[in-house]
Order: C-alpha cells, then structure tokens, then sequence
C-alpha cells in the first residue's frame, strides 16, 4: 500500500460574493489559471421588476449558479474559488456555496453598495472570515477604503482594499489579503 498523504493535495475553498454586477464573474476570471467556468445567462424581459439594473444598465448577462476558478499555489495547495450569483433571488445557492469555505472576499460596487449589507450579514451570521475589495470601475468616482469601511459599518478587523477585477495581479493582491487575514485569524484564536 503507497503513502498518498504527501500527494494529495489541500483544498482550499474560496468565496466570492457581492452585489449584482459587482464584477464576481469578471473577478474569478481574472485569477483562474484554468479557463474559468460561468453559468451565466442572458438577462431578458423577465427580470423587468425583479432585477435592480440601477447603475449597471448595461449589463447583459447573469450568473444564475456559480463561478469558478482554480489557482494552483504549489505542488500541496490548490485554492478553488467559487462566484456566488448576486441577486436575491438565488441566494438559496449561498448556504451550499458556504459549506466548507475558509473565507471570503466581499466584492463591492460603490455605486450599489448596499447591495453588500446582505452579503455582509451572511458570511457575519456564520463566522466566515471575509475581506471587501472596492471594485475600481472606470469613470466611478473612488472612495477611500476608510469612507467604504465606515458606509458597510464593519468591524475595524476585517480589510477593506480598493482592486481591479480585471487585473490579475490585483485580484492577487485581494487574494493574499484574505489568505493572511485568515491566518491572522486563525493564529489569534478569533
């Protein structure tokens, strides 16, 4: 019989969650080294009345199940990062997506950002350590991670960082926040 335990390697499992039209998908893409998958859909007449498009009128897709991606950080760690859908009406997927993750990065979209309340109070409700990361979109005003962190009223000991979900070394940045914060966490006691 081989010892497999020094081949198997550890997963960690990673969240990705925020408001419609955030920039989840955009995010996740941007740091898989796996051609990404997205269950996304067209946005039709139906969701007229159902879903919010206020400051993202010009989106033309959803996610209606998950995201994901995978980064490969040595031959034992592999992080599987999986995009919850934003709209409430599939925050049933949230509970399944949760179950086992070590953490999470809270997306936020200044123009929306109460949008993040709920995501917020999920992950608070079920001690899962997250960050926010301010999604920089072109043209949109900037806010300071302080302004943001004051508007979400969260703890002084989760981070608030601005990012690029387009730029994947950006995305790394928000990823190796969360990853040390996790540990900071886990080394406290919290």
């Amino acid at each position: 019989m081989s010892d497999t335990a020094g081949t198997v390697p550890d997963a960690l499992k990673i969240l990705v969650a925020g408001g419609f039209g955030a920039g989840k998908t955009t995010l996740v893409a941007a740091l898989s080294e796996v051609e990404s998958l997205h269950t996304e859909e067209l946005i039709t007449a139906e969701s007229i009345g159902v879903d919010d498009l206020d400051g993202v009128e010009s989106k033309t897709t959803t996610t209606v199940a998950l995201d994901f991606g995978r980064i490969t950080l040595d031959a034992r760690t592999v992080i599987y990062m999986f995009g919850t859908p934003g709209q409430r009406r599939f925050s049933f997927m949230w509970d399944e997506l949760a179950e086992g993750a070590l953490g999470a990065i809270v997306l936020a979209d200044t123009r929306r950002l109460e949008d993040c309340f709920e995501t917020i109070d999920f992950f608070e409700r079920r001690g899962v350590p997250f960050i926010v990361a301010v999604n920089c979109f072109d043209g949109i005003r900037s806010h300071m991670p302080g302004d943001v962190r004051i508007a979400l009223d969260v703890d002084s000991g989760v981070p608030v960082m601005l990012c690029d979900a387009r730029d994947r070394e950006s995305v790394k940045r928000v990823m190796i926040e969360l990853v040390s914060h996790v540990l900071e966490l886990e080394l406290s006691g919290a």
